[in-house]
């Protein structure tokens, strides 16, 4: 059975439809990258997701269970996980402290042993606004992390970081994916970190599938070029 699964997802704003009819199957320990233009319906699919949508019709399933009228809360406590655009980590809490509340939340216990994974054992001790943007980033991960989840929605998680933290942000999601069976569905415009991380790619484009398929299929593909990759591919 699939990981996740949404099932004809519709969502309006007024009288626009920001989603019309989305499907999409995960597969367990899957990374599927979730790409296209500006206003595509990427991030409203993550809200509706992980629960913080209103208003919306359809259905998602998270290993079979329908849980399209649970709350954010409950879906997380069940094992689904998400990431913001921007960090949502506690400027004036330690980031040994802040991932230690949050296996508190969720049950789990592997708040140190997170910092290692994401080499932040040497900032345990620092607050959160006194690190750096791109460990700020990985902070953010890793409290996205706490409890192992078994499905992580990461919206953007490679924004302001450099080439370089890209890449390494890159390896330890494939790494720990791999190593924690966690599936991921990841929405990012940097496509270097979604060609070099992806098994297989959804493109939106105006709140509907515009195509699917691996990285080759993606780059060959002639209307998500045109609509989205342009040189990129």
């Amino acid at each position: 059975m699939p990981a996740l699964e949404v099932k004809n997802v519709t969502k309006f704003y007024g009288g626009f439809a920001a989603l019309n009819g989305v499907n999409l199957q995960v597969e367990p320990g899957e990374i599927r990258a979730l790409i296209g233009p500006n206003g595509a319906g990427k991030s409203t699919l993550i809200d509706v997701i992980s629960g913080r949508a209103r208003k919306w019709t359809g259905q998602v399933h998270l290993f079979d269970r329908n849980i399209s009228r649970l709350r954010a809360s409950q879906r997380r406590l069940i094992g689904l996980s998400r990431s913001f655009q921007r960090t949502s980590i506690f400027p004036n809490l330690t980031v040994r402290a802040q991932l230690r509340l949050a296996a508190q939340r969720v049950g789990g216990g592997d708040a140190d042993s997170l910092l290692e994974e994401f080499g932040l054992a040497t900032l345990a001790d620092s607050t959160g606004g006194a690190i750096a943007y791109g460990d700020q980033r990985r902070l953010d991960l890793a409290l996205a992390l706490i409890g192992r989840p078994s499905v992580l929605l990461l919206d953007e998680p490679a924004a302001g970081l450099t080439f370089e933290e890209s890449k390494l942000l890159a390896q330890r999601l494939r790494s720990l994916a791999q190593r924690w069976n966690v599936t991921v569905l990841l929405v990012e415009h940097d496509m270097e970190v979604v060609f070099s991380i992806a098994d297989k790619i959804t493109v939106l484009q105006l709140g509907a599938v515009l195509a699917e398929g691996s990285a080759d299929e993606i780059r060959r593909d002639r209307s998500v070029v045109e609509a989205y990759l342009g040189s990129a591919a």
